[in-house]
């Protein structure tokens, strides 16, 4: 569904050439759920723009639902969905009216803009809303218009890009239901971009990781947090069984650190091998005053890679 080869973006402020983009090759498959991550001025956003044909690329390839995007913009279009991060619907008009020219700008007929849009506001939790403003609508619904609207014309390929910010948790998990049953009903291929770390790792099927312009990482969540990060055991002992207990937990896993009369280690499959090092160190008659396991998360495996967190922002 999407195949880039050394994809580049170059932008010139004053004298200054800023390499946004560095040379990514990417390739998505139809179906497929992927999430893009990195900071802000990683150079996602500015992918996800070469990708909808919204910025042309500097050099490199790129073909979205088998149209080059540089040669054929228009014909991308046609193909794909985009939810930007910014609503998309005009708050002073109706609903009806928003879906209804979305609809007929992609060249669908009345019959089936009535058609489709009925169905997508039976299933987007908006029927009975068709002539009201968009202006009186909260912010959930206004973002499932916005879903709606990218998906009038059944696209191949849908883009969200931060579906879900300033939503409250239960608009965002509605929000999530919605997009969950369409896929499963149509098979949509989804590439999103989010600052919820939470979201991309119950949800994407596979993580792309972006930093300073490059693909550093491409993966499941659970292979990229077992490669990259690991879970660590923090056990407590008794100080005159430190050196014991770190005899003991050494096969278990990885020392990282004793600090005090804590033994940290790095283990596989953290769940379960937290019983059996409690188990061992019993048998040696240790008392362990306290155990913790730490399962990574995405944050965690960015930290690994490159030194600083997910969470770090900089300038867009």
């Amino acid at each position: 569904m999407i195949h880039t080869e050394k994809l580049t973006r170059t932008f010139t402020t004053g004298k200054q050439v800023v390499e946004a983009v560095k040379g990514i090759d990417l390739d998505v498959q139809k179906g497929e759920l992927v999430a893009l991550l990195g900071p802000n001025g990683a150079g996602k956003s500015t992918t996800l723009r070469m990708l909808t044909s919204l910025l042309p690329p500097t050099s490199g390839t790129a073909k979205v639902a088998g149209i080059d995007v540089t040669k054929n913009p228009a014909g991308v279009r046609k193909k794909i969905g985009y939810i930007g991060q910014n609503p998309g619907a005009g708050y002073n008009y109706r609903v009806w009216d928003e879906l209804r020219m979305q609809g007929r700008f992609y060249g669908l007929s009345k019959d089936e803009v009535s058609e489709r849009g009925k169905e997508l506001l039976s299933t987007l939790a908006l029927e009975g809303m068709e002539l009201r403003k968009v202006s009186t609508l909260s912010g959930g619904q206004k973002r499932r218009l916005d879903i709606a609207l990218g998906l009038i014309h059944s696209p191949e390929l849908l883009f969200l890009d931060e579906p879900s910010t300033g939503m409250d948790p239960q608009n965002r998990a509605n929000l999530w239901e919605h997009i969950t049953r369409l896929r499963e009903e149509r098979g949509t291929t989804i590439v999103l971009t989010t600052h919820y770390l939470e979201e991309a790792d119950s949800m994407a099927e596979r993580i792309v990781i972006i930093d300073h312009g490059r693909i550093i990482a491409a993966d499941t969540a659970d292979r990229l947090k077992a490669q990259q990060a690991g879970d660590r055991i923090a056990v407590t002992v008794d100080e005159s069984d430190v050196q014991l207990a770190s005899e003991v937990a050494a096969n278990a896993g990885t020392i990282l650190d004793t600090t005090s009369n804590t033994i940290n280690v790095r283990v596989e499959a953290g769940d379960r091998t937290l019983p059996r090092l409690l188990n061992a160190l019993h048998n040696k008659g240790i008392d362990v005053l306290s155990a913790t396991l730490h399962q990574p998360t995405l944050d965690d495996v960015f930290l690994n890679l490159t030194g600083r967190s997910l969470r770090e922002g900089g300038d867009a």
